[in-house]
């Protein structure tokens, strides 16, 4: 998997996997590509109390490696709740990996994404299609 995508998907996973429930303003359901344009996520409710769900939904050409490929048309988040107003935090194992992060709504249209593991951090936006 490109490690792109791979730390797309496991944090995009991570910051909606835990989250204590509040109402929220920000509606973070739809589809999402990232900013490189190689994923593309489908976030929608799922489960009781407004838990989310996220699919990989879509892969670039060059992204539909043997790996990719194996989280397609899967998802990739299995119930997440909120944690305020428009930003997720939480922890998931992904691919072999567990990540920490936060997915943070900067606009109706757009999502920013912080995600760590162990010392090593990455940023990445994602725009609503």
């Amino acid at each position: 998997m490109h490690l792109a995508t791979k730390l797309a998907a496991a944090v995009l996973a991570t910051v909606l996997a835990t989250a204590p429930v509040y109402a929220i303003a920000a509606d973070p359901t739809g589809t999402w590509q990232t900013t490189t344009g190689e994923s593309r996520y489908k976030v929608s409710y799922c489960g009781k109390g407004g838990q989310l769900c996220a699919k990989l939904v879509w892969l670039r050409d060059d992204a539909k490696t043997e790996e990719n490929l194996a989280y397609l048309n899967r998802n990739v988040v299995n119930g997440a709740q909120p944690a305020s107003d428009n930003q997720w935090k939480g922890k998931v194992s992904y691919a072999g990996d567990t990540f920490s992060g936060t997915l943070t709504m900067t606009g109706s249209n757009s999502l920013k994404l912080n995600g760590c593991q162990a010392m090593f951090c990455k940023t990445m936006n994602f725009s609503r299609i």
